[in-house]
């Protein structure tokens, strides 16, 4: 048995808070268009797919008590997430025409490279799918059918949010399109310094 309805508000609450890959997804609406920051977002679900992979196969509890393993994710994904975030920080801003640019002459091809990256290097992500899809099932057997049809519906719950997300940064973009070099540059140094805050974050958690 599953139990849905205490599963998916738990879903939209976990997804719909703030982190790293929604800010990214957010930040690559507004510079870079809705179109890339959707492919971000699968590039996302991706990373999110082989954690759940992890959890479906057994191996979730074994990472879980494996700390060396999780202390080289976590400082990886730290050093990731600053890496993103002074990159941020020290972008430059850019003219309306080269942010309007929907042609691909910018690196965009890094959006779903970021956000996988991030995603696949957060140990917060796997601990949270290893602990939490359980908690929505009976248990038993056929619980690793269950755990999958949860994860699935989590991605699901987290491309809708994450969609959200990318409509928020678009709406940025039209609103601002006459000025959209100084906002990509203002959403960047906002972000940045948030990615930071997220890194900082995860440096002192016990993870």
């Amino acid at each position: 048995m599953i139990y849905w309805m205490d599963f998916l508000p738990s879903a939209v609450l976990i997804s719909i808070i703030p982190g790293a890959n929604q800010l990214l997804g957010l930040t690559n609406a507004v510079r870079s268009g809705a179109s890339w920051a959707l492919v971000g977002i699968l590039a996302r679900l991706a990373a999110f797919t082989l954690l759940i992979s992890i959890v479906v196969l057994g191996l979730g509890a074994a990472l879980a008590q494996a700390p060396d393993v999780l202390t080289a994710i976590k400082w990886g994904g730290i050093a990731y997430l600053t890496w993103i975030g002074l990159a941020a920080l020290r972008s430059k801003p850019q003219t309306a025409s080269a942010v309007g640019d929907e042609g691909g002459r910018t690196d965009r091809w890094r959006i779903p490279r970021q956000e996988f990256m991030v995603a696949i290097t957060n140990p917060k992500a796997l601990l949270l799918f290893a602990a939490l899809l359980p908690q929505f099932t009976s248990g038993g057997r056929g619980a690793e059918l269950h755990i999958a049809l949860l994860g699935l519906a989590y991605m699901g719950v987290e491309a809708v949010i994450g969609g959200l997300y990318v409509g928020a940064g678009r709406i940025l973009r039209w609103r601002f399109r006459s000025y959209k070099g100084s906002i990509a540059h203002r959403v960047d140094q906002l972000s940045g310094v948030c990615i930071l805050v997220l890194a900082g974050a995860l440096a002192v958690s016990s993870v």
